[in-house]
């Protein structure tokens, strides 16, 4: 193959001579870079675990409350309570930079800054199951959001690693290896055209000396 596709002179020796050290460095590189990105999808994995298992855990306990709340009180005063929201939730969605890839942040920004707003209703016509609900659904917000940000962070750290690992693989099994064999092949070509000028110059000799000798 090498002999159909490579043009065996000095200077595409060098090329390639270039091109192999090149690619060596890059494979060498990029297999850091694989790994490193194995190492924090892997401490994103097991944070999305953790995360899951306890958002999961708080959002059972409020609905558990919720149901507490709808049978100690009617259908009407428990969709008056939560009709008009005192406290409004903004998201600021930023990103940071983990080896080449863009992962998300959120923040989030409350309208008022009284922990108390989370309640839009009074407290004399209502059930503290129903306070109880509201508090844990406030408190879960934000382990809500950071589970967000892993999942997705995991998502786009795969699909990095994905593209990572067939670059390596390229690499590692079909550029170097077809390189070598170019080299090798270009190699081989200069060394017998040198032998076969060798051999050519040596009967110029031998046809110069009996010319000039007579014998």
């Amino acid at each position: 193959m090498a002999s159909k596709t490579v043009n065996p002179t000095r200077m595409e020796l060098t090329r390639l001579k270039k091109k192999l050290v090149t690619a060596i460095r890059g494979h060498k590189l990029l297999k850091d870079k694989r790994d490193e990105l194995m190492r924090q999808f892997l401490d994103m994995v097991r944070e999305n675990k953790a995360l899951r298992e306890k958002v999961e855990k708080n959002i059972a306990a409020a609905n558990k409350n919720f149901v507490l709340a709808r049978a100690s009180m009617s259908d009407e005063a428990l969709n008056a309570a939560l009709l008009a929201p005192k406290q409004e939730v903004s998201i600021e969605v930023s990103s940071k930079n983990v080896m080449s890839v863009d992962i998300p942040v959120f923040k989030t920004k409350t309208r008022t800054s009284d922990e108390n707003d989370i309640y839009s209703y009074g407290f004399a016509f209502t059930s503290s199951d129903l306070d109880d609900a509201v508090l844990s659904l406030s408190e879960v917000l934000p382990d809500l959001l950071r589970l967000a940000e892993c999942e997705k962070s995991c998502q786009l750290l795969a699909s990095e690693i994905e593209k990572t690992r067939r670059r390596v693989n390229a690499l590692e099994h079909v550029m170097i290896p077809e390189t070598q064999e170019s080299i090798k092949y270009i190699t081989m070509k200069l060394d017998e055209n040198e032998r076969s000028t060798q051999i050519r110059l040596m009967k110029v000799k031998d046809m110069m000396l009996k010319q000039a000798h007579g014998y």
